[in-house]
């Protein structure tokens, strides 16, 4: 018999998401369901709407993909 194997959204962390996390998340879910698709459009909607980058800067395309790449390890 076949066993339905699943990802529990938060199994695989190491520790509880910052308040920073939360918020640029939660941004890009509202980009997301905005209709937002590329990452020009996704960089331009959290310039707009914030949370700001790490260092209170606007986020670039490469800030972003950074920053992507770092919390995904």
């Amino acid at each position: 018999m076949a066993v339905d194997r699943y990802l529990e959204p938060h199994q695989a962390r190491q520790r509880p998401g910052t308040l920073f996390e939360d918020l640029l998340g939660d941004a890009i879910e509202r980009a997301f369901g905005e209709g937002v698709q590329t990452l020009p459009e996704l960089v331009a909607y959290i310039n707009r709407s914030g949370p700001a980058g790490e260092n209170g800067e606007a986020w670039t395309e490469q800030s972003f993909q950074a920053l992507m790449a770092r919390l995904g390890q």
